[in-house]
């Protein structure tokens, strides 16, 4: 009797439970980056401070290139593994937030506080210890319907799943321009320093960085595919011809210049030379 009782439970719930399992298969295609460059981010978007304080995301613009970073706050693991990411990321550049860029972190769950924000910042701000970064790392939370335009404008997809009480989502860091325009992706919870440096560059049209950065950016080129700088093949190509012709010039003017010295040698130490010499110290004394 049990077991029929047992039986016709599961014959109801198997509905119920395969729906659930397909919305949750559905929620998680839905995850992604799509990846928009160029793309303007919505600069009227309503936040909430760390204090509590209502901002614009036009507020955080202005002169400096941004890093957005979408991560909730309540997490239990993948947004920890970005932040912590970013974290370490920021350690290794010269760069400083504030100063040279802007971090900004959003939480995408409209049941994030402020001061859960304000905690976050407060723990991430100990972990990077640069003095001064308390002026250019912002955590911000906003209502779902402002979150998700600028979610939807830079191409980042996340699902709430009921039956956890999480999100699904991906990982990557937005590099926006001054003037509020998607201009690099990152994606992971690992961050190369010099894959960011280098994109903040680009961001920044050139106006932080270093004559190195300038360099690095010719050899390299972003690709879009993994988020990250590699050597690219035609310009490593040229690179190599360019320095080929020019060791080849140096060792044919090296040559040269080798022999018009041997000749000038000897010529002066020839007896005809040494002859016409005399004479014309002879006639100088007379």
């Amino acid at each position: 009797m049990i077991r029929c009782a047992t039986a016709l439970t599961l014959l109801f719930l198997a509905p119920v439970i395969g729906s659930a399992q397909m919305n949750l298969r559905t929620a998680r295609r839905e995850v992604a980056f799509e990846q928009r460059p160029g793309a303007a981010v919505p600069l009227d978007v309503r936040l909430r401070d760390e204090s509590g304080r209502e901002v614009r995301l036009g507020d955080y613009f202005g002169d400096k290139p941004v890093v957005l970073l979408f991560a909730y706050y309540r997490c239990p693991g993948l947004c920890s593994l970005a932040l912590n990411g970013l974290a370490d990321c920021l350690r290794e550049l010269p760069p400083t937030p504030g100063q040279d860029f802007v971090v900004l972190t959003i939480s995408f769950d409209p049941g994030d506080s402020a001061e859960l924000a304000a905690a976050k910042r407060q723990a991430y701000l100990e972990q990077y210890g640069r003095p001064g970064a308390d002026q250019g790392w912002h955590f911000l939370t906003s209502a779902e319907r402002e979150v998700g335009r600028l979610a939807d404008a830079v191409g980042f997809r996340y699902a709430y799943d009921p039956q956890t009480g999480e999100y699904a989502h991906a990982s990557g860091l937005v590099v926006l321009t001054p003037e509020g325009k998607v201009s690099r992706y990152l994606f992971g919870v690992n961050y190369p320093p010099r894959d960011l440096r280098l994109a903040l560059v680009e961001a920044s049209e050139g106006k932080i960085g270093t004559a190195v950065d300038q360099v690095l950016l010719f050899c390299l080129s972003y690709d879009p595919v993994t988020g990250k700088y590699r050597l690219a093949a035609l310009t490593a190509v040229r690179a190599a011809a360019v320095l080929t012709v020019i060791v080849l010039g140096f060792v044919v003017a090296r040559s040269i210049m080798r022999e018009r010295r041997r000749r000038l040698r000897a010529a002066t130490s020839s007896p005809l030379t040494r002859s016409a010499a005399d004479e014309r110290s002879s006639s100088a004394h007379v």
